[in-house]
């Protein structure tokens, strides 16, 4: 079992930053993926970015050139940084992290993100 614990939401205006880490325990070793994945309400959970454990990294289109994602293998955290907030970032931003082998989802509880305009 892998347990993921997500910090560093809150409340921030438009154009402003946040960054977002996640912590990983448990067994670790499993873990190929970790990503950041963000809900709105009434919308489904999609896809913000994720990074391999060799450092590939991928993001939705929404957030290119805006958000980061960063992995520190060594003390097993991942990390989120959100630069130029819009208001349609809102949302809570869950952490995940992926094993391929079995290919079983490990999720944290989320923590909200509000941008106002």
């Amino acid at each position: 079992q892998v347990q993921l614990v997500e910090s560093g939401g809150g409340l921030v205006q438009a154009g402003e930053s946040l960054r977002l880490s996640c912590a990983a325990s448990g067994s670790i070793w499993s873990i190929n993926v970790m990503g950041w994945y963000r809900q709105a309400p009434g919308k489904k959970r999609d896809l913000v970015a994720t990074i391999s454990s060799g450092g590939s990294t991928m993001y939705a289109d929404s957030v290119k050139g805006r958000f980061t994602i960063s992995r520190d293998n060594a003390n097993n955290w991942a990390y989120l940084q959100m630069n130029s907030l819009k208001p349609e970032d809102t949302a809570v931003y869950y952490c995940n992290a992926y094993n391929s082998q079995y290919g079983t989802n490990y999720w944290g509880r989320g923590t909200q993100v509000t941008v106002s305009s």
